[in-house]
């Protein structure tokens, strides 16, 4: 007969010295002295591989990044899934770490650009509750999030970059309850060409893929492009570029095009809209 003692760190069969009706005597208690050493000494050879789940929460022009690190338990991602649920967050599908941590061992997050994380560090142990997780503030700048997971010895144990493209849209029904579908107070006056023009470049940085496929189509149902134009802009695989094309497309056609294509841009991305701080005039859609 042995007793089966299960911990953080796994399980341990202890040896049985006497066996009575009643009761059974062990040589070496669990909290004997020994028994503490070989678990500390075991504890340190343990190697688990890990869970990582990323969600977003955005707050006006913030981003509020949540990363969980545990090891690996279905029922722990469950119960990460159900809390993040019930906050309304959105999950970013990141990679997992294709190497196995070592348990008890501690990892530290850092964000290029962020403003704030918090706890500086975790430690990954098997826990009963939701899983610990590193909140994190980023200001929304229009660039991709690079991470970067830190090992005790400093090492990188993990990195991902999560592109614009992944998160933009996620921001357009929290833009629209805080407000951001309305145009700012500040924003830009004159012909909407001439507003158009001024926001090119910042315009080509930050639209997303998607919101320049739903622009391409509307633009051709509002007759704004022909489809020999849609189709040859389509073709293009590099975001920026096409993003380029389409605004040079829309400024040379003049200022009834670039009115059409401000208010498209405000249906389809308002977040944006309000960042460039245009607004249309005169043409309805």
């Amino acid at each position: 007969m042995k007793i089966l003692h299960v911990e953080e760190h796994g399980v341990s069969l202890e040896e049985v010295h006497e066996v009575t009706r009643f009761h059974a005597k062990i040589l070496h208690p669990k909290f004997s002295a020994i028994f503490v050493i070989l678990s500390y000494f075991f504890s340190r050879k343990v190697y688990v591989h890990c869970e990582l789940m990323l969600y977003l929460t955005v707050k006006r022009e913030t981003l509020i990044p949540r990363l969980y690190l545990f090891p690996s338990n279905s029922s722990q991602i469950q119960a990460v899934e159900q809390q993040e649920k019930s906050q309304g967050s959105s999950r970013i599908l990141i990679s997992r770490p294709e190497r196995s941590f070592k348990l008890s061992s501690s990892f530290r997050l850092n964000i290029h650009c962020s403003t704030d994380i918090n706890p500086q560090k975790i430690h990954l142990i098997h826990r009963d509750t939701t899983p610990s997780f590193f909140r994190a503030v980023v200001k929304m700048t229009g660039i991709d999030i690079e991470m970067e997971l830190f090992s005790d010895d400093e090492r990188i144990a993990w990195r991902e970059k999560v592109s614009q493209d992944e998160f933009i849209t996620d921001t357009r029904s929290t833009s629209a309850v805080s407000g951001a579908g309305r145009p700012a107070e500040s924003s830009l006056n004159g012909p909407p060409e001439q507003q158009l023009r001024s926001v090119r470049t910042e315009f080509v940085k930050r639209v997303s893929g998607p919101v320049l496929d739903g622009l391409l189509d509307r633009l051709l149902q509002h007759t704004v492009i022909n489809q020999e134009e849609m189709e040859s802009v389509k073709v293009i695989a590099e975001r920026s570029e096409k993003a380029r094309d389409i605004i040079d497309m829309v400024l040379r056609k003049g200022t009834e095009s670039c009115s059409r294509m401000i208010n498209l841009l405000g249906e389809l991305d308002p977040y944006l809209w309000t960042q460039l701080q245009i607004h249309s005039v005169g043409v309805p859609t």
